[in-house]
């Protein structure tokens, strides 16, 4: 009985059209998964560009705070000698 059956390769051949359309759809089905994932990661990446650009603009306000504690504290020293090196410290002239 199994004789009588035609073997994968002969199948294949004989229904020649649809083994290819088989293969363009399943393509095309792959093609959109992988553009789906993409689709995924750019979200991702936005919302980690956007968390970076708060933390970088929180870190900003931070440093800037802290030259002006540093720069009101190094007024009060009556010698200007820290003023003098905070100056040199932040690139200031």
């Amino acid at each position: 009985m199994a004789a009588n059956r035609p073997g994968l390769i002969a199948n294949a051949v004989k229904r020649k059209d649809s083994f290819i359309q088989l293969f363009i759809m399943t393509g095309i089905f792959m093609l959109g998964c992988r553009s789906l994932g993409q689709k995924y990661r750019i979200n991702d990446l936005s919302q980690d560009n956007a968390e970076l650009r708060q933390e970088r603009d929180a870190l900003a306000n931070r440093m800037a705070h802290l030259k002006d504690a540093l720069r009101r504290e190094a007024a009060l020293d009556q010698s200007g000698a820290l003023a003098s090196h905070l100056s040199r410290l932040f690139g200031e002239s």
